[in-house]
């Protein structure tokens, strides 16, 4: 079992999950590939997240993005409960219609501030998350 804390990332986007994954990783956390597809194919997430134990989740929402957000609601009520999360999207506009304002949305385009602005995100959520 790894000392250094866990990070999931959950994304449909292999390029994108290797990059976020070298990121994260510099931080010092260990990171855990999920993809979106694996889930809706049946993936046994909960095993998964029993064996890991991820602290925080990066789920990434993409189009069509009310199908995905909703999709995230149902993780999030069902397997996903009480976990941090780092939210992010292609387009923020687009979500935030789903979303509101009352969480954070990153937005990932194609500059290194994207990724920066993520994993600071990932270690506030991590220092956040309940120790019981």
């Amino acid at each position: 079992m790894p000392t250094q804390p866990v990070v999931a990332v959950v994304n449909t986007n292999p390029d994108l999950v290797e990059l976020l994954k070298v990121e994260i990783e510099k931080a010092g956390f260990v990171v855990l590939e999920i993809h979106i597809s694996d889930i809706r194919k049946g993936l046994d997430i909960g095993a998964i997240l029993a064996q890991h134990d991820p602290q925080v989740i990066v789920y990434d929402i993409v189009f069509p993005y009310e199908r995905n957000w909703r999709f995230l609601q149902h993780l999030r009520e069902t397997t996903f409960l009480g976990r941090r999360f780092v939210i992010t999207t292609p387009n923020e506009a687009g979500v935030r219609k789903l979303m509101g304002k009352d969480e954070r949305v990153y937005e990932i385009i194609d500059d290194a501030g994207d990724t920066h602005a993520i994993v600071q995100a990932v270690r506030e959520a991590a220092r956040a998350r309940p120790t019981s």
